[in-house]
Order: structure tokens, then sequence, then C-alpha cells
């Protein structure tokens, strides 16, 4: 195939048969399957390439609010989503000495933006957008090495020798994401790329992530309470802070992040850079097991508690990377999720975020017109980003706060007695500030948005498709 961006057919739509273009969606995490489902639903050929061999139960808790909520009404399956979340209301704030030192409280957020918040396990929100998708669609064991991006359509070659040709790209994969080392390197070589994207990504802190099986109330009281008991933990003895979260299937999804300095952060570039497995987690789980947890109950726990109910293979460790890139799309390739901007996790807006990607990028696609050329889609990629990155950089500045806030500096402790004194008009709008943004589908029923705070504005919601916009021709003749 040639892959010439200088050259772009010329198309006569008049004698071409309406095709909508191909999608090749590269990474099927929470960001990827979100788009997978609704260009499925849009009826726009798509196929998603997954590197793994196999998908596999990782991960700890989730945090979805009013921003997601519009979005899963529409595709029919909040009720779903409800049965496997728990309500959460308040984040408590606790000491080493298993005390609770303030609370970061939430009341109200059915009233006044249409829906409450919610943790959710990873592998639960998984399995049900993944079931949202055609098995056919997905391909496992595919790890991209290069990829081609013309006017002419797009290129994937896999390590396998697999080869797939289509008219869009999605690099939907992750924070060291393929399909943007391939760009960067195409753009940096006729120097159209901005120096900051050519900098490593930032990381400032190390994570543990796991979940326990399930546990009875008798064991750890919390998880009889009906909402999702939250507790952020910190030591200020201690580079640590650590987290327990209860969840509707009566486990704790747990975690436990060293706030790195100088010395530590050297230590951990061998860790960044190589293909690591359990033993990473098993070294670091030895350094927290000891760490105070809360239960509920008069029994003094600890983390290893929370470990001796984990399976092994289901605890991992992660960099936690910081950054927004500038550059997000060229020609027919556009980047979503931690492709193109990486949160702390101490925010939780990462997944959050690469839904709404998903929602305003499918709403632009579904826009193009029939054989789009490679300037209309670059025009779509425009549109997605400008009308994103407002949002992103907001949800990124958030994320730094609460990562400062659960650290040892002295901005942490300055943070931490902000936010306990915080006067209640300003949080509330620090609330209404993160919560206004609720993207709905523009080629799905919408939802009345049932929120006192009305949403805020929407572009994408208003594009039409090109079926759309020849029955409005006809009306408007006749």
């Amino acid at each position: 195939m040639e892959m010439n961006p200088d050259i772009a057919l010329q198309h006569d739509r008049t004698v071409m048969f309406a095709k909508r273009p191909k999608v090749l969606i590269i990474g099927a995490g929470l960001g990827g399957l979100t788009l997978g489902m609704l260009l499925h639903k849009a009826d726009i050929p798509f196929e998603i390439y997954e590197r793994a061999q196999e998908v596999k139960p990782l991960g700890s808790a989730m945090y979805f609010n009013c921003t997601t909520a519009n979005f899963f009404k529409q595709c029919g399956i909040y009720e779903e989503f409800l049965s496997i979340a728990k309500d959460v209301a308040s984040i408590k704030m606790c000491n080493e000495k298993r005390a609770l030192d303030f609370s970061l409280d939430f009341p109200g957020h059915e009233k006044e933006f249409g829906a409450g918040g919610y943790i959710v396990t990873r592998p639960q929100i998984y399995d049900l957008l993944l079931r949202q998708i055609p098995k056919g669609r997905i391909h496992l064991g595919k790890k991209v090495l290069s990829t081609e991006n013309g006017g002419n359509g797009v290129l994937i070659r896999c390590s396998d020798g697999y080869e797939a040709d289509g008219d869009i790209l999605v690099g939907a994969d992750g924070a060291y994401s393929a399909v943007r080392q391939s760009l960067y390197e195409k753009l940096k070589k006729v120097n159209r790329l901005p120096p900051s994207d050519a900098l490593p990504l930032p990381y400032s802190t190390v994570c543990l992530v796991a979940q326990t099986v399930p546990i009875s109330s008798e064991e750890f009281p919390d998880l009889a309470l009906d909402e999702s008991q939250f507790r952020q933990y910190i030591n200020t003895k201690t580079m640590y802070s650590w987290v327990t979260l209860t969840t509707a299937q009566n486990t704790i999804c747990w975690g436990s992040i060293l706030y790195l300095d100088e010395k530590t952060s050297k230590e951990n570039d061998a860790f960044r850079s190589s293909e690591w497995g359990p033993e990473a987690a098993i070294a670091m789980c030895r350094k927290v097991k000891d760490f105070p947890v809360i239960s509920g109950g008069d029994k003094i726990m600890t983390l290893k508690d929370l470990m001796d109910r984990t399976p092994q293979n289901q605890v991992s460790k992660v960099m936690l990377e910081e950054k927004v890139f500038k550059t997000w799309y060229d020609c027919r390739t556009v980047l979503l999720g931690d492709a193109c901007h990486k949160f702390n996790p101490q925010g939780g807006v990462g997944a959050t975020n690469a839904i709404h990607d998903a929602i305003v990028l499918a709403n632009l696609i579904n826009g193009l017109p029939f054989h789009p050329i490679a300037e209309e889609i670059e025009a779509a990629f425009k549109a997605y980003q400008d009308e994103r990155f407002g949002w992103v950089q907001s949800a990124y500045e958030s994320s730094k706060v609460h990562r400062t806030m659960m650290g040892q500096s002295v901005a942490s402790k300055s943070t931490r007695a902000i936010a306990k004194h915080i006067p209640a008009w300003v949080f509330r709008r620090i609330q209404v500030k993160a919560c206004s943004y609720r993207p709905q589908v523009a080629f799905l029923p919408l939802v009345e948005d049932t929120g006192r705070v009305p949403p805020a504005q929407q572009p994408s919601l208003w594009v039409k498709a090109p079926v759309e916009l020849e029955r409005l021709s006809t009306v408007q003749v006749v």
C-alpha cells in the first residue's frame, strides 16, 4: 500500500457507494473498548488490536460519577453498572494511628448533577464494556511494531507478521503507546513535533494495586455498610501512602503509593524500562505489609491481612506517569486516553477522561462524510482535541493536587490543611467545575440530564452523520 501524505484522492461522492471509514483501534483498554462499542452502535467498521495474549483481571477500583452516567444510560448499561458498583459519598483521610483525620464529603450529587458517585472494580467494568463488542472484532497477541499514516490510508505491522490496513488509526494503547511513538518519530524527522512532546514521560510515584478475594463482613465489618468505605491513609514518617476501598463484590481493593525522591527515582529507573513480572510487586509488598488499615471492627489489621487474601498473580506494580501531550493527531492517526494524557490515579480521573475521549471521537468519526479524505479526517481530529484539551488540562491539574495532598512534603501538609478547612461554598464551586462536563453520544437517543447544574457545552453533540444530513436535506427540499 502506498502511503504518501502529499497525495489525496479526489473523490466524486455522487458515483461512489456510501462507505464509512474503517477504524483500526490499537489497545483494548477501557478507552479502546468504549470507542469500539460506540462505533459498533454507529455501524462503522472497526477492529481492535491488543498486544496481550489474554485479558487478565488485574487492577483495583475505579471511580465513576455523573460525568459518565448519561453515557451509560444511552448505551443501555446503566442499571447493570449500578448492580456491580457501590455508592461512595466521601473520601476518609486517615492517619497511621487508624484514626480519621478529616473527610472530603460529596453530598447531594444526584440532585446537583443528576447522578452520584460509585466505586467499581476494574475487572467488573472491563467485562461490562467487553460484552458490548462482537468477539470477532478484538484480536489478541497483536504487538504493533510500526505504523504507516498517509493520504490514502493507514497500515499497521505486528510482531507476528500480521498486517492490517484501514482509513483511520486510533492509538488507545496506554502511556507508552506504540502508535504515539511511531507517529512522533515521523513528526520529529520533519521538525513538526513540539520539544516538550519529545521528552520522556515524567514520573514521581510507584504504586501497588490489587484486589482481595471475597471476604466476610465478620472479618471486615466495613463490607456490610451500604456505602463504599473509601479510606486514604497518610503516614508522616514514610514516603508512602495507601488506600482501601470496599466493593459490591465483598472484596477490598487496596493499593500503596511510594513517593519518589532523587535516590528512589534512580532506583526505579531499571524497573521503569523493563518487562517486569510479579517479583517486583512481591518485593514492594514486603516493604508495606505492616501499614495499618481500618476494618470497621475491633480486630487490628494491616495491609498484610489483605495481601494474605489476595492472589499473588493479581498484584500489580505500576509506574505513575503524569503528562498532557500537545500533539494528539496527524493526518489519519489520532491518540486517545493515556496515549495522549496520563494522570496520577490519586485524582481518580483517568478512566473517566478516556471514556470522554471515546465519546467525542466517536461523535466526530460518525460525522465524517462518506469516503472521507485525509483533510476531512484531520479536521475532525482537530475538533476532537479542541473540545477535549481544556477539560483534560483541568483534570490533570486536579489530579496533581490530589497527589500532592497525599505526600509528605511541606506543600502536601499545606494542601491537606486547606482541604480540611475549605469553606463549603468554595468546595461546591470546585465540584461544579469538575462535574459540569457530562458528554453524550450524538447518534444515540439523548437522555434527560436531571441535574440542577446544567451540563457544559459539548460541540460534538451536534455533529450529524452523512445519512442524517441527507435526510435533513431531503426534508428541506420537500
